[in-house]
């Protein structure tokens, strides 16, 4: 689940949280992913909680009106902190190609620009 800060907030001395997304991993612990731009793909930085209630108490009265946005658990070899399906091209074959991305759109792996908006 995903959601934007009612009042973005400063986590260092120059840069700024706009959203924020909590990855709950197999009763394993919580990420909180933290992104310091409002249309951010990757997050900047991330903190770890032994649970989901102690991750969500962080933002309770925070997020704007919409509240937590629902998604779905990261497709297999795809990164943790994308809303979207995107993955390190390579990973699934054991040969990553560190830097470089994909993302499935339409049932299809294919390039990801970074430079383009996103679907």
């Amino acid at each position: 689940m995903y959601g934007y800060l009612r009042e973005p907030y400063p986590c260092n001395s120059t840069k700024i949280i706009y959203k924020v997304m909590i990855h709950e991993i197999d009763n394993l612990g919580v990420y909180t992913y933290y992104y310091t731009g409002r249309d951010a793909v990757f997050s900047s930085y991330d903190s770890f909680s032994e649970n989901l209630e102690t991750a969500m108490e962080e933002f309770e009265g925070e997020l704007d009106d919409q509240g937590w946005i629902m998604i779905d658990d990261p497709l297999p070899y795809c990164q943790h902190d994308c809303i979207f399906p995107i993955r390190v091209k390579g990973r699934e074959t054991g040969h990553p190609e560190w830097g470089s991305y994909e993302i499935l759109l339409d049932g299809q792996w294919v390039e990801y620009d970074s430079t383009k908006d996103m679907p």
